[in-house]
């Protein structure tokens, strides 16, 4: 029963988690750590390993489909190279808070409380951003600064990009939603190659059976397969509709966490 679980979760949050452009972690952590079928350090892992996945594939498969938008390879490398640097900034973060609490399973309630702050701060842009001027930002320090403040946010929240990508690439470069959508999974690959490529040399991995660690892996390649062919047959309202529900739902699960945790 709990894999079944895991396999449903990991699948339908990397299928939506490509289409929308927010890593699928975003669903996967909040919702795992309610069910309780791991423990949290080992869900924040494991969900990074399923995020990186589907981004690989999802991004391949992106890359080569026709576009409506451009692509500019050097800005979303500059904002991803700080996306490195802030994953291991946030991966850092987190485990200093892990090493200091009496019971690590805590740090549930934290990144909940900042999850659900983050979510709600999305949808709400999300409804108004047609009212919001936004901005077009060129200076590259900026962007990387913008891609560090990404990539610490991903990592410390084990969610691989999630809604905030999404709202900061709308707000300081007028991107359309598709667009937006395509450079947050470039970004989370990246900032989680460096987040679980520091978990595993500083010797910080949680336990964890590997049968399941496949099994979401494949769940987060199938997810990434199946969401960014879904992408490309439905237009961006379509995408923001399904967007704000999928916030609404995750406010929900973090607020329910939050007490489970405390």
């Amino acid at each position: 029963m709990e894999y079944l679980i895991i396999v449903l979760v990991c699948f339908f949050s990397s299928v939506t988690g490509a289409i929308c452009g927010i890593g699928g972690g975003v669903i996967i952590k909040p919702v795992l750590d309610a069910t309780g079928v791991m423990a949290v350090t080992t869900v924040s892992f494991l969900s990074g390993c399923t995020v990186l996945s589907m981004s690989v594939v999802s991004l391949y498969k992106n890359m080569k489909a026709k576009k409506t938008f451009t692509f500019d390879k050097l800005f979303a490398t500059v904002l991803a190279l700080g996306g490195v640097l802030g994953g291991l900034v946030g991966k850092e973060l987190y485990q200093n808070i892990v090493d200091g609490l009496t019971d690590s399973s805590r740090v549930g309630a934290i990144q909940a409380f900042v999850l659900m702050l983050v979510t709600a701060g999305t949808l709400i842009y999300t409804i108004f951003k047609e009212k919001i001027h936004t901005k077009n930002v060129k200076s590259k320090a900026v962007v990387f600064g913008i891609g560090v403040v990404l990539g610490i946010m991903s990592s410390f929240l084990g969610i691989g990009g999630g809604p905030i990508n999404l709202v900061v690439l709308f707000f300081f470069f007028s991107m359309e939603t598709k667009q937006a959508a395509m450079y947050s999974i470039y970004v989370i690959l990246f900032s989680q190659i460096a987040s679980l490529a520091s978990a595993v040399f500083k010797g910080n991995v949680p336990a964890f059976e590997l049968p399941v660690l496949v099994l979401m892996i494949l769940c987060g390649v199938l997810g990434g397969l199946v969401g960014s062919r879904v992408n490309k047959k439905i237009d961006n309202k379509t995408v923001d509709w399904l967007f704000m529900g999928l916030m609404a739902l995750i406010i929900c699960i973090n607020i329910y966490n939050i007490f489970r945790y405390m």
